[in-house]
């Protein structure tokens, strides 16, 4: 008879503790080991977007598959395109904005249209009123849904005495203080536009201040109150012209035609009212920054949809890598 050699127990167990480490073996050449969380090299952004047809008329439907998303250089993939209405998608907080150093009696004159306007606004919407005065912000009545309240709270700003040497500090300032909500954040600022502390054609508190919404993604639509410093002088020039660079950059309305106040705000806050009832929250997504704090970026959305005019920001921040 032939006896087979017997095998220790030590050495079965050496065996099978060898086999095991073949098999993770195997395992770690065919998955990556992430040692720590790693950050998406893509990340998604939303935007609010205002599609409207020919002279400011309700548009033809627009979807997803009708919008391209160009994000600096590179495209961006449409992940969502959302209609801005509703009780989730509606949302919206809507700052009004009033330079203290406007004329009392041109914007006295229109607080029906402006009470008109607020009192029309959907339960959704929460209407907040300050005053620009001293580069900060007045509270006059915070963001409430009580549309009553917010038009009773209105009142006449100082006038040309007033204490608001530039309305771009007080933009600034309301928006530093301005948590995000996750809904649609807009301004309403009427005011000269003009800034008594860089009366010239360039002017860095402007440029701060258009940085400073495109960064928070608040849009601001502007209505020319007249001038109370000069009339249609050099002075009255600069003033709108400031106010459209401020809208065109936000994705904002310019509720106003030329250097001479409207004679009634109610056609350009009915204007208005079409675009918050025309918004689109369009998602996409773009290449993170390489940067720690982020960039911003230029930013195109267009459509080849017949008759749609797209509004929207003109730069997107784009967030860096988390360390």
């Amino acid at each position: 008879m032939i006896r087979t050699p017997s095998i220790s127990q030590s050495a079965l167990s050496l065996a099978a503790t060898f086999a095991r480490g073949l098999a993770l073996g195997g395992l770690l050449c065919c998955f990556p080991v992430l040692s720590k969380a790693q950050t998406p090299s893509q990340v998604p952004i939303t935007t609010v977007v205002t599609v409207l047809g020919p002279k400011s008329t309700v548009p033809p439907p627009v979807g997803r598959r009708d919008v391209n998303v160009m994000v600096g250089k590179a495209r961006a993939p449409v992940t969502g395109w959302v209609a801005a209405q509703g009780e989730k998608a509606g949302a919206l907080q809507l700052a009004i904005l009033i330079d203290d150093s406007a004329s009392t009696t041109a914007v006295g004159s229109q607080f029906r249209e402006i009470k008109a306007f607020v009192q029309s606004q959907p339960r959704t919407t929460a209407v907040g009123v300050f005053y620009g005065t001293n580069g900060t912000v007045e509270t006059a009545l915070n963001f409430s849904p009580n549309h009553d309240a917010v038009a009773k709270a209105l009142h006449l700003p100082l006038g040309r005495g007033g204490s608001s040497p530039s309305i771009y500090l007080s933009l600034s300032s309301l928006v530093s203080r301005w948590p995000a909500t996750g809904g649609r954040r807009e301004v309403l600022l009427i005011g000269t536009g003009f800034d008594a502390l860089q009366p010239g054609f360039t002017d860095s508190y402007l440029d701060k201040a258009i940085h400073d919404v495109q960064r928070a993604g608040i849009m601001v639509h502007t209505l020319y109150s007249g001038s109370g410093r000069g009339g249609a002088t050099l002075r009255g020039d600069i003033g709108p012209n400031n106010l459209a660079q401020l809208s065109q950059n936000s994705g904002g309305e310019v509720l106003y035609n030329g250097i001479v106040a409207a004679v009634s705000y109610a056609p350009f806050l009915q204007q208005l009212d079409m675009v918050l009832h025309n918004q689109f929250l369009a998602t996409y997504t773009a290449g993170r920054s390489s940067g720690k704090k982020g960039d911003f970026r230029e930013l195109k959305i267009q459509t080849e949809q017949k008759d749609v005019h797209l509004t929207y920001p003109k730069g997107v921040y784009v967030p860096g890598m988390q360390r």
